[in-house]
């Protein structure tokens, strides 16, 4: 390595010499205490497991239904504090992750699945106002950039597909000095930048604000109360804790990456690790000096990509570029810090944004995201529909996670509505293999996709193979 080099990355690891290991949305004084453990044994008609957004939206859309429900929250450990407190705080309209995954997957019904995403989008905008949650909500929308010739022109390829079918509404193609005009950067070529579809939200914020929503409308939350197992009891179910037992009519899981207290759901997802840096707040200088008068949130176009955005106070968040998937597929605290991953990042991120030299990083965090082999959410029922989940919803789970609510809550319900009838809602994805082959796997792709960004975007024979089995994956 050339000295230069070597000094530029002796540069990039001293900026992330003062990050503290924890994430930035959860570091946060005003952080609410939690509630109480459950000790005892409680009913309830609504027993809802896990204490992030799946959670925290179930609870309240039932109250909201139906305000004489008796609903019960149980939380292994704090609201939020999983993925619902450490993502980049992307809040999209799109339930099926992105226009291009759902035409892939369901292009019979991708007009609704957009109509129902965008109506979504639209009621958390309202559930925002109504309850007076102090989310930092932002509706600036997303800007997918290119930072290669060949992602420029899939980006002005697939803006014709939108119009050709007549999705370009509300999306804007920009060429090199419009993108650059919008925020500055030497790396960017184009953008397509999708005004309405995307709001910018304080995540941590997010789930307290639901939690005090829950409380005020009479829902009992329990924290530090992890659900240990789940059984029928009479007429209903029970679910088994530390300290006690709560039985209820039906019960909803929102645990996500968590292991299902439905046994035969756990092989439908896998957790993947993701990785984020937070800058200290941009001085009026450095915020001049890069743009970003609009605060969308952006993208990049490659396979690999990164996710980064302006927080309320003038912070860049950078994350992306790694996904780890530990062999095992277990979920651990450990797997949440990885300094050889913040170190690339924040090379990455003086390469975009080189005049911002000398900015230092505040936090550097990981966590798990619920990967499932569709990439998009799926639903179901156990238990003769008295139990309900929704699970993998592959890191685009801020907005979708409440239509999710409302499918588990339709399901348990037995009612036949719009959501139910869907496709996307009524069908599984393909379960991933047992160990070694999950890792070898995901291994291949991960390494395929890396190689199809340093030749141009092409795919390779295994990325062309799991295209042709529905399980490719195109950023």
């Amino acid at each position: 390595m050339a000295a230069s080099a070597m000094s530029r990355v002796a540069d990039w690891t001293t900026s992330l010499s003062d990050a503290q290991p924890v994430p930035y949305w959860l570091d946060d004084p005003q952080r609410p205490r939690p509630e109480p453990a459950l000790t005892g044994d409680e009913s309830c008609d609504l027993l809802v497991v896990g204490g992030g957004y799946s959670g925290l939206w179930t609870a309240l859309i039932a109250k909201e239904r139906d305000p004489g429900r008796d609903v019960v929250l149980l939380e292994g450990r704090e609201v939020g504090w999983a993925a619902s407190g450490r993502n980049g705080g992307f809040c999209a309209a799109s339930l099926t992750h992105g226009l291009s995954n759902g035409l892939t997957r369901w292009p019979d019904e991708i007009a609704k699945l957009e109509e129902l995403g965008a109506r979504n989008l639209d009621a958390i905008e309202a559930a925002v106002e109504r309850h007076g949650l102090d989310c930092e909500f932002e509706r600036t929308g997303e800007i997918d950039v290119a930072t290669e010739p060949y992602q420029a022109e899939e980006l002005a390829e697939w803006y014709a597909e939108l119009e050709r079918r007549g999705l370009a509404d509300g999306v804007e193609l920009l060429d090199g000095d419009a993108v650059r005009a919008q925020v500055d950067s030497p790396t960017f070529r184009a953008g397509l930048w999708d005004r309405r579809g995307v709001a910018m939200v304080n995540p941590a914020k997010l789930a307290w604000g639901l939690k005090r929503a829950c409380l005020a409308l009479g829902v009992r939350v329990y924290e530090h109360t992890p659900a240990v197992d789940l059984v029928r009891s009479g007429p209903g179910m029970a679910v088994r804790t530390p300290y006690g037992r709560v039985r209820a009519r039906h019960v909803a899981l929102g645990t996500n990456i968590f292991p299902n207290l439905v046994k035969r759901v756990r092989s439908y997802t896998v957790p993947v690790y993701d990785y984020a840096l937070m800058t200290e707040p941009l001085s009026p200088a450095q915020l001049a000096s890069i743009g970003w008068q609009n605060r969308q949130g952006l993208g990049d176009s490659a396979n690999q990509f990164h996710y980064f955005r302006l927080s309320a106070d003038n912070r860049i968040l950078w994350g992306g570029y790694d996904a780890i998937y530990p062999y095992g597929g277990r979920v651990r605290a450990e797997y949440d810090d990885r300094p050889e991953t913040y170190a690339k990042l924040a090379g990455h991120f003086f390469t975009c944004f080189p005049q911002l030299e000398g900015l230092r990083f505040s936090h550097a965090w990981g966590g798990a995201i619920d990967t499932c082999s569709r990439f998009s959410a799926f639903f179901g029922t156990a238990h003769q529909g008295r139990v309900s989940y929704a699970a993998g919803y592959t890191g685009l789970g801020v907005g979708a996670t409440r239509f999710g609510a409302e499918v588990m809550l339709d399901l348990l319900s037995g009612e036949r509505t719009e959501r139910t009838e869907l496709e996307m809602v009524r069908k599984k994805p393909l379960p991933f293999p047992p160990e070694p082959f999950a890792w070898t796997g995901i291994a291949l792709t991960k390494w395929s996709l890396a190689r199809a960004d340093e030749r141009g975007g092409r795919r390779n024979l295994w990325l062309r193979a799991m295209d042709r089995v529905g399980l490719g994956f195109d950023s």
